[in-house]
């Protein structure tokens, strides 16, 4: 037997003699952490390009299967009642796999299958061999060019790759496309020069040429919280970023753990790297925003196109409707308006929402008397979802009020919707309905997301001054932030030479001057709102002065996202909910 078939201690082991075992799971849902269990194993093992062996087999979790994971995966309580449970089928699967000296392990979005792999090894009281683990995920972001996937989920790879098996969230089938995936990478990473197990395990740890006669750009950035802006030669902002400490995290991306394929590119058009010291962390986080904003840098992903978001807002004319548009300065607050959302869709989703309680017209074309007396009724009328104001049957008052009572769902209060529409999602998931009860979710999912994203951008840009302070871990210095119509108009750290008095009255007086215009968004871009919300919550947090009224209203859909938000941190709210979250994921 050859050394190097004992071993992978030899350096130079070819990846076409190297024996890996793919490996997928399914499970009960979340983690193994708050109890969730493996439902279903399935591995192939290859070498060679060649499939030598499949495991596969249903394990019970001794725990019922939630309502989501039998829609998304088929797996039902009825299938795995006479499965082995882990017990029995873990070391099966150990020895099916091999000895970490003769197997590579490999996994799409590895840390998932892993870590409940190893869960199972400490529950069973089983040593976790020291596997080589392989990523086909991180792999796939490191070695394919945004331009060629839309993203590294499992289904886009396989379709990339033109793999035999798609992916079907079944774990064999989930294996089998990931083996051909596998062999994608391996094929792609040839071109590099990656040919062995060593030079496999390392590729994401190299330094690009550039990195290394680059370097000396970070030589002299100040170690200070603030905002860097990597720049081509023509002074083109290639990529933006901020961070509390400058030097150490641009010296960072000259060094191997900087593997990210944009930005190993980045470096390699960049001439020069413009710093902006800022006194506090939050001021370089808008600085950032507002910068990715104007000068669109090429490599920046996030807050590019803020302008391409979309809004709900009721039209301005007679018997107005919901409808989707893609400014902010077409908002106008007495009409009712919410969002941003994602995309149409998701907007589309919030006005079906609305829709399903109060019978608000559909049609697009415009009403008058005129236009009256040649049209006609469409189907809504007789099932019930609209009163018909366009042939005249219903009067501008009694459609006014469901304009009114629309508008109070959007500002005021959400109950309403949620509480219909979460009975209406009960009572479809107790008769198995799980489809009809997923859609009557996502459009819930998208009106509380919609609804309070909007409350909580219109209370802030209606403030016309508020200043928070916020004192530093070691009790030395106060973080003061002044906003003045939902931007922020200045920030200042205290100095123990000068009353806190005297520095709070400096910011004010040297703070940016905001005025009103009357625009749903004054003086900024939501995400820089959005961004001064998140920190107007940080803990310990202290206002020091408030101009005008800054609230939210009791029963508004604020409340009701927190709490799915905090539940499904927990994974104790209901299984529909889970079900959003699971669906994004894949």
């Amino acid at each position: 037997m050859n050394s190097w078939q004992a071993t992978f201690e030899d350096l130079g082991q070819p990846l076409a003699q190297t024996t890996f075992v793919v490996v997928d799971l399914e499970t009960s849902g979340g983690s193994p952490k708050v109890g969730a269990g493996i439902t279903e194993i399935g591995a192939v093992k290859i070498r060679g390009g060649e499939i030598i062996g499949t495991f596969q087999t249903m394990v019970n979790p001794e725990t019922p299967i939630p309502a989501f994971i039998t829609v998304l995966t088929g797996i039902t309580d009825a299938m795995l009642i006479a499965a082995p449970k882990i017990a029995e089928a873990f070391p099966t699967f150990l020895e099916f796999v091999g000895s970490e000296s003769e197997t590579v392990l490999v996994a799409h979005n590895a840390p998932f299958d892993i870590g409940f792999l190893k869960a199972a090894a400490t529950t069973l009281k089983y040593p976790w061999p020291k596997f080589t683990v392989i990523d086909t995920a991180r792999l796939a972001r490191q070695v394919l060019a945004k331009d060629e996937v839309l993203n590294c989920k499992l289904s886009t790879l396989a379709v990339f790759f033109n793999a035999t098996t798609s992916p079907t969230h079944r774990a064999l089938d989930d294996a089998r496309a990931t083996v051909d995936v596998l062999h994608g990478l391996i094929e792609r990473l040839g071109s590099f020069g990656v040919t062995t197990l060593d030079e496999l395990e390392n590729y994401s740890s190299q330094i690009t040429t550039a990195q290394r006669s680059k370097k000396h750009l970070a030589a002299n950035i100040p170690n200070a919280a603030g905002v860097y802006i990597f720049r081509a030669k023509d002074g083109t902002a290639l990529y933006v970023g901020t961070s509390r400490n400058l030097r150490s995290r641009v010296k960072s991306y000259f060094t191997a753990a900087e593997t990210r394929r944009k930005m190993r590119d980045a470096i390699a058009l960049t001439d020069r790297i413009d710093v902006i010291v800022c006194p506090t962390i939050l001021e370089a986080q808008i600085r950032e925003l507002r910068l990715i904003q104007s000068q669109r840098p090429k490599f920046n992903r996030r807050s590019t196109k803020q302008e391409s978001a979309f809004w709900v807002k009721f039209t301005s004319e007679n018997f107005p409707r919901l409808t989707t548009v893609r400014s902010s300065k077409t908002l106008k607050d007495d009409e009712g308006w919410c969002g941003p959302f994602k995309g149409s869709y998701q907007a589309q989703l919030a006005i079906d929402a609305v829709h399903e309680l109060l019978p608000i017209r559909q049609c697009k074309p415009k009403i008058t008397v005129r236009s009256m007396k040649s049209a006609s009724s469409c189907a809504l009328l007789d099932m019930n979802k609209c009163g018909a104001p366009c042939i005249g049957q219903q009067s501008g008052d009694s459609y006014s009020e469901l304009t009114t009572t629309a508008i109070t769902f959007l500002r005021e209060s959400a109950q309403p919707v949620i509480t219909h529409h979460e009975s209406r999602m009960n009572e479809l998931a107790l008769n198995e309905m799980f489809e009809e009860a997923a859609d009557i979710r996502n459009r819930l999912s998208s009106f509380v997301s919609g609804a309070a994203r909007a409350q909580r951008i219109r209370a802030l840009t209606r403030v016309p001054e508020l200043i928070t302070a916020l004192k530093f871990p070691d009790n030395a210095k106060w973080e003061f932030v002044l906003i003045r119509y939902g931007r922020l108009a200045g920030s200042a750290l205290s100095n123990v030479a000068v009353p806190i008095s005297q520095t709070i009255e400096s910011l004010k007086l040297t703070s940016e001057v905001i005025q009103d215009d009357g625009q749903v968004l004054p003086a900024s871009t939501y995400e820089e709102v959005e961004k001064l919300n998140m920190y107007l919550e940080t803990p310990g947090i202290r206002l020091v002065e408030v101009s005008g009224q800054w609230s939210l209203p009791t029963f508004g859909a604020g409340k009701a996202r927190a709490a799915q938000i905090q539940n499904r941190k927990s994974y104790e709210t209901d299984n529909l909910w889970l079900a959003a979250t699971q669906s994004a994921n894949n």
